[in-house]
């Protein structure tokens, strides 16, 4: 019998020669399918299944290295503007390691911005917009925020000395290199002692930014618990013109090198 005699169909009549006689077409069917195993609908499934594993390697990733996060406001400008997305180090204070004057973080303010209690967008809506968050692509929930660290547990913050400066255990501050133009270090005069596993927290546009002088009065006092700081802000990624490395300024090493020698000096 010819390997290439058109197979009967059910009926019992041939079924139509589509070329199955040509021997060039016939050896450009795969094995498998002339085999009865058509290798086409395991696509798909290995698909999704490379899809799936990368979906869980950036929720490892996101959830225990690093986070991509979009600034929602005005409130750290110039050195973050609205719409920068910035790589959160969640690293950065791990092993030991402590939140350092000057850091910009990425904290929750449940229980010194917002009320304990404050709840988190709902539904299907409230789903998507945390997880558009979790990636970067969508505007944090309220209950995230960026600011700068001014003062730590311990620290003595004061504003202002006679020539309108912040000071951080005596020590005055140089925040020329970070506070928005023409920004005064506050207008809001203030005198406080961090309790320890605590900070101080301040934006960098003074004018635009609600942050640790809004809550003084307050239960907690606008102290942010070290514990609440998701991580570190380290890198500006996106847009590309606004690309940067953002480091401690040097206006803290004065203090840390006071608290280092035992020196305060005296608040103005």
């Amino acid at each position: 019998m010819s390997t290439h005699e058109p197979l009967a169909d059910r009926d019992g009549t041939s079924a139509p020669d589509n070329g199955a006689g040509d021997p060039s077409r016939s050896a450009a069917v795969p094995a498998e399918a002339a085999a009865g195993r058509s290798w086409l609908p395991r696509r798909p499934a290995g698909q999704l299944l490379v899809v799936a594993l990368c979906l869980l390697l950036l929720a490892l990733v996101n959830t225990w290295v690093a986070q991509p996060f979009a600034i929602p406001s005005q409130s750290m400008e110039n050195t973050l503007r609205v719409g920068d997305r910035v790589v959160v180090n969640k690293l950065a204070y791990s092993f030991g390691g402590h939140v350092h004057r000057g850091d910009v973080v990425v904290f929750d303010g449940r229980g010194s911005f917002l009320p304990d209690d404050a709840a988190g967008p709902t539904g299907i809506g409230g789903a998507l917009r945390q997880l558009g968050s979790y990636l970067g692509l969508a505007a944090p929930t309220e209950n995230d925020y960026v600011k700068r660290v001014v003062g730590v547990g311990g620290d003595r913050v004061v504003c202002c000395d006679t020539d309108g400066r912040i000071t951080v255990n005596g020590v005055p501050l140089d925040e020329s290199g970070y506070l928005f133009p023409g920004d005064d270090a506050s207008s809001v005069p203030f005198d406080v002692q961090v309790p320890e596993g605590k900070l101080f927290m301040m934006g960098d546009h003074r004018s635009d930014s609600r942050d640790s002088r809004d809550h003084l009065g307050e239960p907690g006092g606008g102290f942010v618990p070290e514990a609440k700081v998701i991580g570190r802000a380290d890198w500006v990624v996106y847009p590309i013109g606004h690309w940067q490395h953002l480091r401690r300024p040097g206006a803290y090493d004065a203090v840390d090198a006071a608290g280092r020698s035992g020196r305060h000096g005296d608040q103005g």
